[in-house]
């Protein structure tokens, strides 16, 4: 769908990535922001990198971010992700985890409200026990902080927490934390060997919420 806005001259992932280099900088040097205002930002910096590009042009993208207009554009894009629907493997994977027991939460970068709209048009509202911003923490993943406050939201230790993502930089900054973590491949692009190891891997997410499972059970 982002694509699609974009006529495929610019990407989810090259925006994506754009958008995780800032919020990490601004959470290594204490910047006040949002996520949001991070994406929209992003987004305009990327358009605007490629305005002069002529496959850019042809598809009518404007240089001049100020105008009302261009704003509409980009709320217009990411407004879209938040209508995205889930993989076909989420509701059996958090069905299993609850089934034996396990409390399954939603941890994002994003605001509660995005967050609680993109659950809800997922249509995964019956599928989680508690949804976690860190909108009010001042700062963002993979800052050891939204991880510990994560932990004090759920009244529960740091080292009983597992937290499950498709980026490795996430698992990472979760294992440094003090939590458990498990990689789910979604991409062709390999673990970063630097980073520590995720507890758990798999190319689905029933694969590692078995393993979660098992090891529990072990």
């Amino acid at each position: 769908m982002f694509e699609e806005q974009f006529n495929g001259a610019i990407s989810v992932e090259h925006w994506f990535s754009t958008l995780l280099h800032s919020s990490t900088i601004c959470a290594l040097t204490e910047v006040e922001t949002t996520f949001a205002e991070l994406a929209k930002n992003t987004l305009a910096n990327v358009i605007h990198s490629q305005s002069n590009e002529p496959a850019v042009e042809r598809r009518e993208f404007r240089g001049n971010l100020i105008k009302e207009e261009n704003q509409k554009f980009i709320n217009e894009a990411l407004g879209k992700l938040s209508s995205l629907e889930a993989h076909d493997d989420i509701i059996p994977a958090l069905s299993l985890l609850r089934e034996n027991n396990f409390k399954t939460v939603a941890f994002s970068n994003s605001s509660s409200k995005l967050i609680e709209n993109q659950i809800n048009n997922a249509g995964l509202n019956n599928h989680f026990d508690e949804i976690i911003s860190v909108e009010s923490t001042g700062t963002f993943k993979p800052h050891k902080q939204v991880y510990h406050f994560a932990a004090v939201k759920l009244g529960e230790e740091i080292s009983n927490l597992t937290l499950v993502a498709c980026h490795d930089w996430d698992t990472h900054g979760a294992l440094t934390a003090g939590l458990r973590a498990g990689f789910l491949k979604r991409s062709k692009i390999p673990y970063n060997p630097l980073y520590k190891k995720a507890d758990y891997q798999g190319n689905s997410m029933v694969e590692i919420a078995l393993q979660i499972i098992k090891r529990a059970q072990s």
